[in-house]
């Protein structure tokens, strides 16, 4: 059984998963009406898609261990960006939010002796190690390219490379 202090924790989690979902699916329409971001675009459907995913893990975990968990209203998420780079800083920001809530998570179910939470949120560990990564690997060749129209046209090409070598071995 989940303590109460844990369940609202992770249930505050369930609304930042749900958060980032928004704000990537928000960045997913702003690319997607730029010329020549199909790349862009899909990378942040995707990444959309992802978040709702652990939203949903996170869901199901607090109800399967006794708990209540909670569907969240969603503030509205920036909808409109000055730059391509602008969009990427935003989605570093974030993830280092995301990180930053994950592990103060850890902290407290290892502070609770909940070592059932523990161990179900060292994926999330993971996974946000890896999408930090992402998010900086991102944003370091938006920086080297600037702003020539050429190696934009590359990054949006090789986004979906990036992504997935990320995400290695499934």
């Amino acid at each position: 059984m989940l303590s109460k202090t844990i369940q609202e924790a992770l249930n505050a989690q369930i609304a930042m998963e749900a958060q980032s979902s928004q704000a990537y699916l928000a960045m997913a329409s702003w690319a997607e009406i730029q010329p020549g971001l199909d790349g862009v675009t899909e990378f942040f459907y995707l990444q959309s898609d992802e978040e709702r995913v652990h939203m949903l893990k996170l869901v199901r975990y607090i109800n399967e261990r006794g708990g209540f968990a909670t569907i969240p209203a969603l503030a509205q998420p920036i909808i409109t960006f000055t730059s391509l780079n602008r969009v990427f800083e935003e989605f570093l920001k974030h993830e280092i939010k995301v990180s930053k809530s994950i592990n103060d998570l850890v902290g407290m179910a290892l502070d609770e002796r909940d070592f059932a939470t523990h161990n179900f949120l060292q994926w999330y560990v993971s996974e946000q190690i890896e999408e930090e990564r992402l998010a900086r690997t991102l944003n370091d060749k938006l920086e080297l390219v600037g702003d020539d129209k050429s190696g934009i046209y590359l990054f949006d090409r090789d986004i979906m490379q990036h992504r997935n070598a990320a995400a290695g071995p499934q």
